[in-house]
Order: structure tokens, then sequence, then C-alpha cells
């Protein structure tokens, strides 16, 4: 046998099969799809999301809105997604804020000026209103912390709650650190979860208010000055 052909033959094998790993891993680490999820921000750009100037843009590779007392906001303002409308979909993300209130605007309507309505996946700094389903100019508060709430076809509600312990999932909601927040809404079932707790669950059969498609936004909400970040923002269309 020539060994010094068979020891070039495996070396030749091993290297190819190098490629072959380093090509994979390069996929999973820079692919933009991930079990169907996409990225829709860059991290570095507002490529994609429309808002109020002055009030929006990108810090420390974050989605930022802010505004101060010399640069006050006289009503809620939005960051609205340009990439298309949501229907069935998973949302997850990373947040932090600095006082104030916020929210994640889902399968909602756009008015002039930057002014949203629709679903809104609360979220404040006091720790009072996050994680709840919201009606941004609509039936106003839909579910409250740690609520399984259906809503029938003329409005009307049936209560429960969910399992979980409220004031754990409270103690360990830090505002000033990053958070995750994810949004999943299928057909009538929508579903907010934050680091991994359920914190509402809400099936809308109403006929003349609840949606089933339309824009998605960040809230600035109006009050005393305050910033919110979001991150890591990633969008799955559900079939």
């Amino acid at each position: 046998m020539n060994w010094s052909g068979f020891a070039r033959g495996l070396a030749m094998m091993w290297v190819g099969c190098l490629g072959l790993v380093l090509a994979a891993t390069s996929t999973a680490v820079w692919g933009q799809d991930e079990d169907g999820f996409k990225s829709i921000f860059d991290g570095k750009t507002m490529e994609g999301w429309d808002g109020l100037k002055g009030y929006w843009s990108v810090e420390d590779g974050a989605l930022t809105g802010q505004f101060t007392a010399e640069n006050n906001l006289a009503s809620n303002t939005f960051l609205i997604w340009r990439g298309g409308k949501v229907g069935d979909f998973h949302l997850k993300l990373k947040f932090r804020m600095q006082e104030g209130n916020s929210g994640i605007q889902y399968r909602s309507q756009e008015f002039d000026n930057f002014v949203v309505g629709g679903y809104q996946a609360d979220m404040d700094f006091g720790k009072q209103w996050i994680g709840i389903l919201y009606d941004e100019r609509g039936r106003g508060i839909l579910a409250t912390q740690m609520q399984k709430v259906k809503i029938a076809a003329d409005g009307e509600k049936v209560v429960e709650a969910l399992d979980g312990d409220k004031q754990a999932f409270l103690d360990g909601y830090q505002p000033q650190e990053w958070n995750t927040y994810e949004v999943i809404a299928r057909g009538n079932q929508l579903k907010h979860v934050i680091n991994g707790v359920t914190t509402v669950e809400v099936h809308d059969d109403q006929k003349d208010a609840a949606d089933a498609e339309g824009i998605l936004a960040f809230q600035l909400h109006t009050g005393p000055p305050m910033k919110v970040q979001y991150k890591d923002v990633q969008l799955k269309v559900l079939k």
C-alpha cells in the first residue's frame, strides 16, 4: 500500500469535513432565520421603522424611545414597523426602561401623525401594568396580570386566574435590566409571556372589536420624562 498517498487522502477528507462543519456553524451564527423567526431590526439603523422625529433613535444596539422635560411629549406616539401587517404570529424581543409606560402594539390600526390603536402588550416601570393586555383607543384593559379571559361575541367577559405566582413574577421583573417579552397571536387567542412567565391569555370573540390583522408598533407614552429600549426583535409568522 502507498502509505503516503493514503495519509494525504485522509488529510484531504478531514479538511473537507472541517469545511462543512465551519459552514454549518457560520449559517447557525449569521443566518437570519432561526426556527422560523426572522429579525426585523438590524441592531444598527432605523431601517424598516418609522416614528416621530426627535423621539426615536438607535442607541446601545436597541430601538430607543425617549423624551425629556425640555423635549416633552403632548400625546402618545408610536414607532411603526413598515414590514407589513401581522395576523397570526409569534414575536419575541428584549426590552428595558427608565421610568414611564410603554407597550407593544399588534394587529393595530394606524391613524395620522404616528397615532396607533389596537391590542397592546403593556409594560411600565412601576410594575402596575407590566404584562397586561390593553386595547389602545378602544376597550381599555382586557386582561390584567395573571388572568385568563374569554370575551364573548357581545363583549361579556369570563375571567379565571392563571397558574403562577404573581408576586414572584413582579419580583423577577427588573425594568432597568434586559427582560424578554413574547407575544403570541393565533386566531382569537392572544398570549403574553415575560421572562418565561405567562401573564395573560385572552380569547377575544367580540365581533365588533376583535382584530385579526394589523400593524406592529412600539409605544412612547406621555407623562413624566422616560426612556424605553427594544432589541433582538424577532418575528415568526404562524401558519
